[in-house]
């Protein structure tokens, strides 16, 4: 009973957060994040461990693989597109992945922080059952890895938007490329309102950063070991 409570109540919550930010349209009312905070605090009100939450919530972590499958149709929509733009795909996604692991190395060493950390933090731009793999093999903490992950995609879900008014970045290829390979399916989820082109690109740039970011983090992990 309590396990299909958790369950219905995390959906239902989510649903009421997408009202309130259909309602309210602000990046600080992203569903994700408001309803991870609404489902924080009442786990905490009600004295529920997290394990106890996961009894339900786990049903809806395992359909996490069968959500990103899906994005297999926009990807097909648009094969004509994501062929006239591979290279600049290609060549964004590699800067993107580069830039994310060196800024990640960089700002770790200026916090002191632990290696075991820094490890834990490489895979942060990759979606979240891969990296957690590329986590425990590179020797971090995958569990750790997951909540850096999560971090990621609502930081970018949530300067995403100001970032393109700001840049002027107007493109839906520019704009699917850079959510994607940056914030993965947090990101690529707020794509959607952008339209299905750059859903598209921001599908293909997150499969792509996983690829990719599975050679490139163990090669930058070598200098922590």
């Amino acid at each position: 009973m309590i396990a299909i409570s958790m369950m219905i109540g995390t959906i239902v919550i989510f649903l009421l957060m997408r009202k309130l930010n259909a309602r309210f349209s602000t990046p600080l009312l992203l569903p994700v994040l408001t309803a991870t905070i609404l489902i924080i605090i009442l786990l905490k009100s009600f004295s529920f461990s997290y394990a106890t939450y996961m009894t339900g919530a786990k049903w809806i972590d395992a359909m996490l693989g069968p959500a990103v499958v899906s994005m297999a149709y926009p990807l097909y929509a648009q094969r004509h597109i994501i062929k006239q733009n591979m290279f600049s795909i290609l060549t964004s996604v590699v800067v993107a992945m580069l830039s994310g692991l060196v800024s990640i190395i960089i700002f770790a060493k200026l916090l002191n922080l632990s290696n075991d950390y820094i490890l834990s933090l490489l895979p942060k731009s990759i979606t979240t059952p891969i990296a957690m793999q590329i986590s425990e093999a590179i020797g971090g903490f995958p569990s750790l890895t997951a909540v850096f992950v999560i971090i990621a995609g609502i930081t970018g879900a949530l300067l995403g938007p100001s970032i393109f008014k700001i840049a002027h970045i107007e493109k839906s290829v520019s704009r699917g490329i850079s959510l994607g390979s940056a914030s993965h399916g947090i990101g690529v989820s707020k794509l959607t309102e952008y339209g299905e082109k750059a859903l598209s690109m921001g599908t293909v740039s997150m499969t792509l950063s996983a690829i990719i970011g599975a050679f490139m983090g163990p090669i930058f992990a070598l200098f922590f070991h």
